[in-house]
């Protein structure tokens, strides 16, 4: 599970600032849930090969009696609760506050590993500026400026040294070992049905379930088998086991949905037909996209929406989740048990399209087809000209397109070039990324 890291301090202090310098974007790739807006934001960062998740976080007011304050004090707070470490933010140019001082005692109370940073220290060459946020009593006091990039890399290197982080296996998803199980995430908004469809499939194939270990703040894995294939969920509902039973909890948590669906092979999208698609259920399926994984979508309590609203659901999916338009739908009912089966056999095509193994020669056949077929626009005098092709990655399957000018090759296409590979390799359900390497011509050298 990828570590994650809460940015907390009072308001102006520069926070979303360092978010944006640990994301290197300008927002957040999951913004503004429902619910959410105004004190939390989540996005993915990486420093060498460690990646993380960061949670933004509103002014935190800890005291707050009432109204947006006191709301975002307790988003401030579940963000704490979701985190690894925390990063406690301080204006080095303002100097200590009583807000600050306030803020300490919470964090100390909440108990989590906390670096204390100086944020706006840019040209403070001596330490005795920050002298006075030592009363903070969160021992060494950090120098940064996020607006400049400076003391960035080490501050993230202090925050994820005390989680001793493994190596990660750079060959964990490439290579396809039949022995392994299908990790596959359901994820979704609150009470759309997450936990009934987990129940029913518990049930429904009596399997023996349990626990693997992990922290209370990860995501729950419960092995189990299905007609020989073997599959892991990795629940984002928060399944507890009592006694002998599974006990499924609605709960949602933002990083729980996002660090499953970074485990998962495939993820299972559900979306709740009598609340129709909505941007939280859009905002989810982007972060899906963005991470590479197969999708199913899934539409539950399909049996409680007239013909209109089906009409309408339809349509919905064809404008909101236009980006996914890769991806099997399926029209299920979780409770009434129905639509469940080729639910499966869309899940296991899914994950067959994410691992397929593509060969270079066949490849480079299709390319060569294609541009036959239609060739790449001129771009002023250069016309995009593609040499072969060879398989980049798998889960997502990655196409890799060398030649020349191969810049200015446009997004349709790009697109043009997916559909083709798509239907001779019959993918289904995955993402698929083309990605073009300009290169000198070998034989330029040995003309005449």
């Amino acid at each position: 599970m990828k570590p994650v890291i809460a940015l907390v301090g009072r308001p102006n202090v520069g926070k979303s600032t360092l978010f944006n310098r640990l994301t290197q974007t300008r927002d957040a790739i999951v913004a503004d849930f429902a619910g959410l807006t105004r004190d939390r934001h989540y996005g993915n960062g990486r420093q060498g090969r460690h990646e993380f998740i960061v949670i933004d976080t509103g002014g935190f007011e800890p005291d707050a009696g009432s109204g947006i304050f006191k709301e975002m004090a307790k988003q401030t707070r579940q963000a704490v609760a979701e985190a690894d470490v925390v990063i406690f933010v301080v204006d080095a140019r303002e100097g200590l506050s009583a807000q600050d001082h306030d803020i300490a005692n919470e964090l100390r109370r909440l108990g989590k590993p906390c670096v204390l940073v100086a944020n706006k220290a840019e040209g403070m060459h001596d330490n005795a500026r920050l002298a006075e946020f030592y009363e903070l009593g969160f021992g060494e006091v950090h120098g940064v400026s996020a607006a400049h990039g400076q003391g960035i890399r080490s501050l993230v290197e202090l925050a994820l040294e005390p989680l001793a982080l493994p190596e990660p296996d750079e060959d964990d998803d490439q290579e396809e070992d039949v022995n392994k199980p299908i990790k596959l995430a359901v994820a979704g908004r609150p009470n759309v049905g997450k936990s009934t469809l987990i129940n029913t499939w518990l049930g429904e194939e009596r399997l023996v379930a349990f626990d693997l270990p992990g922290t209370t703040r990860d995501a729950i894995s419960v092995p189990f088998e299905r007609n020989g294939q073997r599959f892991e969920l990795i629940d984002t509902a928060g399944l507890r086991r009592k006694g002998r039973v599974f006990e499924a909890i609605e709960k949602f948590s933002v990083v729980k949905t996002l660090q499953a669906i970074e485990s998962a092979n495939v993820v299972l999208l559900l979306i709740d037909a009598t609340q129709g698609v909505t941007d939280q259920d859009a905002h989810i399926a982007g972060y899906v996209l963005e991470s590479g994984r197969a999708v199913v979508i899934a539409i539950n309590k399909w049996d409680a929406v007239d013909s209109y609203q089906r009409e309408q659901i339809q349509r919905q999916i064809e404008t909101r989740l236009a980006f996914l338009k890769f991806a099997a739908l399926h029209f299920i009912s979780a409770i009434k048990r129905q639509g469940l089966g080729p639910l499966w056999q869309a899940i296991a095509q899914a994950h067959k399209s994410a691992t397929r193994k593509m060969s270079t020669p066949v490849l480079t056949r299709l390319l060569q087809e294609a541009v036959q077929f239609q060739a790449p626009k001129k771009s002023g005098m250069f016309r995009p000209k593609m040499r072969y092709a060879h398989q980049g990655g798998m889960n997502p399957p990655v196409i890799v397109i060398h030649g020349n000018s191969l810049e200015h090759v446009t997004e349709a296409y790009k697109r043009f070039l997916e559909g083709r590979f798509r239907k001779e390799f019959d993918l289904v359900g995955t993402p698929l990324r083309i990605e073009f390497k300009t290169q000198q011509n070998p034989y330029a050298d040995k003309d005449g």
